[in-house]
């Protein structure tokens, strides 16, 4: 069977702690550094030994091309087995040194030496790191999928037991047996945590997976080309405020009050977190936060990482003073205006931040990365104990902490102030003349009721044999239960009166009816809960037609398509060949899982209300002639500007007309904007996938 770059990237990923020159996967890949220069120091004394074992295996070599070999002085400073942890500034210059050797490679030939090369070297969470970038964005691996992280490293979605009954049972099976299905521990906390009625939503696989992708995609550090993505910073804002509405909605559902923001740095946190997951490269649990711990100046020195909470909030004074001056200086001094149209582009990357699009690093700071290493650490600020990080250190466990949401609601805040600065829409903003919604509806699949949403337990398995390296590549598998909807299709009637065809953009958007105490919701309040659906382009001919939409929940632009796992991606390779066609499309995997498109809802039902308005397309998109992807709202196009030039979040990211006071009052100043209220009902039961 040809070996291809595809082939190369889910071997040179399975197994990251296992060196690349054992086989690996149903080809028994290999790659070939036993009898050259590639191996690692720490296999070179075994190297004639390694060769003579291996030689006699049924394998598939692949050969790599002599190359200098790259300086990794620098990304070695980071041990193997060290805590790896990207918000750390030493940490993001060592993987944008790894990087950049593998973009700077002319040919992919001396990427893939290069990447093998360091791949034994240097520590593998930064390798998967700095590789998977790389693979995104170079030219010739753009086309080339990445398997999912959970299947690199399983250990950072799964219970350690999970892993340990995964070592027991697979010593013990014969290689003739298929699969070990592992019951789940689903539960990080008893019912005496209220905050484990949401744990369900924070440690779903597929919400963690989006937050490691979406990284992925829009890193804060590598070469500039890479960096500077159309409206990243917007991205970064209208991503995370999307996550804290989609919590809060959770919390709704479940009883819970809306997240409190984490304003007070130097407050106890009441919120404890226990993850229970342990590191295989480092060979140590993650550590735990009590509740009640509080954050302290960071003194760190081996980490080189030193800073006092002081700074946290001279940084946080000096962004609310740029956001109330209307105004930054950047690093010459110039002033730059906070306008309506790219200022929450500009603050975006000064909050998380980007060294390299941040007006004025040193002045304006680091506050969002540098909070999360504050709580991350906050168990032992200075090393005394020696313990690594808290999960809130990694982009893909981060989700998994209740404070993230406490702490990215402060970030939204932020935000929030900025675009409270702005006028309010104008009517002429808004209208789409000529054009009225009629009537919306909802319909689930198999429930003769419209405007009934239902959720319920979907059973699902997951693999995890390219992530464990105590097997011979038997298939094994962990049982995970998620939350999932029924598919449901939206029923849209809008009416043309401009006597022409037009192009419209329907969005779609959901939010709670009421608030924690059975009240209906202030406008101003509810704004900040829509949870966007859906966004896409219709033709609308004139009237006496009326025009019905029909849109299937599926087809949503803001989820993704479900990951294939390392296995069934090799398994396609090998069909595919033999059918001589190509498997993959040009995708970049990111986007918010399809599982979680509606929150879960409840048993009574969760009163909601539904959203939609008919905006003009030719004012909406940059190229007429274009449209939405699959996972685009998130994530933006590749290689293109984002399609939609309107704000993120339009209509509603600017605080309303004062006498608009209700969501009604509100729709009720545009015919081209509908709202209706929906039930989403939970069925507590579990059920497999289909």
């Amino acid at each position: 069977m040809k070996v291809t770059p595809q082939h190369h990237v889910i071997h040179i990923l399975c197994r990251p702690t296992e060196p690349c020159f054992v086989p690996k996967g149903q080809m028994r890949l290999a790659f070939d550094v036993l009898n050259n220069n590639f191996l690692a120091p720490q296999f070179q004394d075994a190297g004639m030994e390694l060769e003579e074992r291996y030689s006699k295996e049924k394998r598939t070599l692949v050969p790599l091309k002599e190359i200098d070999f790259p300086d990794l002085s620098g990304p070695m400073e980071i041990g193997r087995e060290d805590t790896f942890c990207i918000f750390i500034t030493h940490h993001q210059r060592m993987t944008e040194k790894l990087l950049n050797i593998f973009i700077s490679s002319s040919e992919y030939d001396d990427f893939l030496s290069a990447a093998v090369y360091a791949r034994d070297r240097v520590n593998p969470v930064m390798f998967v790191l700095a590789y998977s970038i790389a693979v995104l964005h170079r030219p010739d691996t753009k086309g080339l999928q990445l398997p999912p992280l959970h299947d690199i490293f399983p250990d950072k979605f799964l219970d350690g037991n999970i892993i340990s009954a995964a070592r027991e049972q697979a010593n013990v099976l014969t290689a003739g047996e298929s699969s070990v299905v592992i019951p789940p521990n689903d539960s990080t906390a008893s019912d005496l945590d209220p905050e484990q009625r949401v744990a369900y939503f924070r440690e779903d696989i597929g919400i963690n997976l989006h937050h490691w992708q979406w990284h992925l995609v829009y890193p804060f550090f590598g070469p500039m080309e890479i960096v500077n993505k159309d409206r990243r910073g917007e991205l970064f804002y209208y991503m995370n405020r999307q996550i804290v509405a989609r919590y809060d909605n959770e919390r709704l559902c479940n009883h819970l009050g809306r997240v409190k923001r984490l304003m007070d740095f130097k407050k106890p946190i009441p919120e404890g977190y226990f993850p229970k997951l342990y590191c295989s490269v480092a060979g140590r649990t993650w550590a735990s936060r009590c509740s009640g711990a509080t954050l302290s100046n960071v003194k760190r020195e081996m980490l080189n990482i030193v800073y006092d909470l002081d700074d946290l909030e001279r940084w946080k004074s000096r962004l609310i003073e740029a956001i109330h001056l209307k105004r930054v200086i950047d690093v010459k001094g110039t002033i730059v205006p906070l306008t309506g149209t790219d200022g929450i582009d500009i603050l975006g990357d000064m909050v998380e931040s980007s060294k390299l699009l941040s007006k004025d690093y040193t002045y304006y700071g680091d506050l969002h990365n540098k909070g999360h290493v504050s709580i991350a650490l906050c168990h032992d600020p200075d090393g005394r104990y020696e313990e690594t990080f808290g999960v809130m250190g990694d982009t893909a466990t981060a989700m998994r902490d209740p404070v993230f949401y406490r702490w990215h609601s402060y970030i939204d805040h932020i935000f929030e102030m900025h675009k409270n600065t702005l006028q309010p829409y104008q009517h002429s903003e808004l209208d789409f003349r000529g054009i009225s919604v009629e009537a919306i509806s909802v319909q689930a699949k198999g429930n003769p009721k419209e405007n009934i949403l239902k959720t319920f337990w979907e059973e699902r398995k997951i693999a995890l044999t390219s992530g464990l390296d105590f097997t011979d590549h038997m298939p094994i598998h962990a049982r995970i239960t998620r939350l999932q909807h029924r598919p449901f299709s939206y029923k849209i009637q809008v009416m043309n009166q401009t006597k022409k065809i037009c192009k419209g953009t329907v969005r779609i958007y959901l939010a709670p009816k009421y608030d924690e105490g059975g009240r209906p919701m202030l406008f101003i309040d509810q704004k900040r809960l829509f949870m966007e659906l859906d966004k896409f382009q219709v033709l609308l001919f004139p009237s006496p037609q009326l025009n019905v939409i029909e849109r299937e929940s599926k087809d949503s632009y803001v989820t993704k398509k479900v990951e294939k796992s390392l296995e069934e991606i090799e398994k396609e390779l090998m069909e595919t060949e033999n059918a001589n066609r190509k498997p993959f499309v040009d995708v970049c995997g990111c986007g918010w899982p399809h599982n979680m498109l509606i929150p879960k809802g409840s048993i009574e039902g969760f009163q909601c209300q539904l959203f939609v308005m008919v905006s003009d397309a030719e004012e909406d998109l940059v190229d007429v002639d274009g449209s939405y992807s699959k996972g685009s709202s998130y994530c933006g196009v590749r290689d293109k500007v984002y399609p939609d030039r309107r704000p993120m979040g339009y209509p509603f990211d600017r605080l309303p007309e004062d006498d608009h006071d209700t969501l009604e009052k509100f729709v009720n100043r545009s015919s081209n904007m509908a709202v209706q209220d929906v039930k989403i009902v939970f069925e507590d039961r579990a059920e497999p996938t289909h």
